[in-house]
């Protein structure tokens, strides 16, 4: 009696959890005395990755007014984390005045603004009116990735139209 050694049909398919992947004209079965070749590298990733933009760049219409006078208007605003949405609500002056929120919140994500050294809420209680609706505005635009407004249908007529996603005030969804 004869033996041969077992091999895989030629027209069997490969896949990976059966090893490596082989070229077509590769044997399916390496011979008994030969070493298994290494298993194939996995293809690299050579596309550039896209990271993702958590500060940006804005100007103030009229400018923050320090103490001595000088006049702040650029800064940079860094998205909210949950966190800087929720430490807020623990505030007093917020439990007590739900309107100081976005003043809280705002004092939170601005890292920069002019010259200053430190931005807090104490800086953006004192921002003019206008100032403060941009930022808001701003806050709204960034953190829902640029999108406040979403285009709907009307369900009667199908006529479309858009609607505000952003809730009255900062923290409010």
């Amino acid at each position: 009696m004869r033996r041969s050694s077992a091999k895989a049909p030629a027209s069997a398919p490969q896949t990976a959890a059966a090893g490596a992947d082989f070229p077509r004209s590769a044997p399916a079965a390496a011979s008994a005395e030969a070493p298994a070749a290494p298993p194939a590298a996995a293809p690299v990733d050579t596309a550039p990755r896209q990271q993702m933009r958590t500060e940006f760049p804005f100007e103030l219409p009229r400018g923050y007014v320090d103490d001595s006078g000088t006049v702040h208007k650029d800064g940079v605003m860094r998205l909210a984390t949950a966190r800087d949405e929720l430490i807020p609500l623990r505030d007093v002056r917020v439990q007590e005045n739900p309107a100081y929120l976005s003043v809280v919140l705002l004092g939170r994500v601005i890292t920069r603004l002019g010259t200053l050294a430190m931005v807090h809420d104490g800086v953006v209680e004192n921002m003019f009116a206008s100032d403060l609706a941009f930022l808001q505005d701003f806050y709204r635009q960034i953190n829902a990735e640029g999108h406040t407004r979403a285009a709907v249908e009307c369900p009667h007529c199908s006529e479309p139209f858009e609607v505000e996603l952003g809730g009255s005030r900062l923290g409010e969804s």
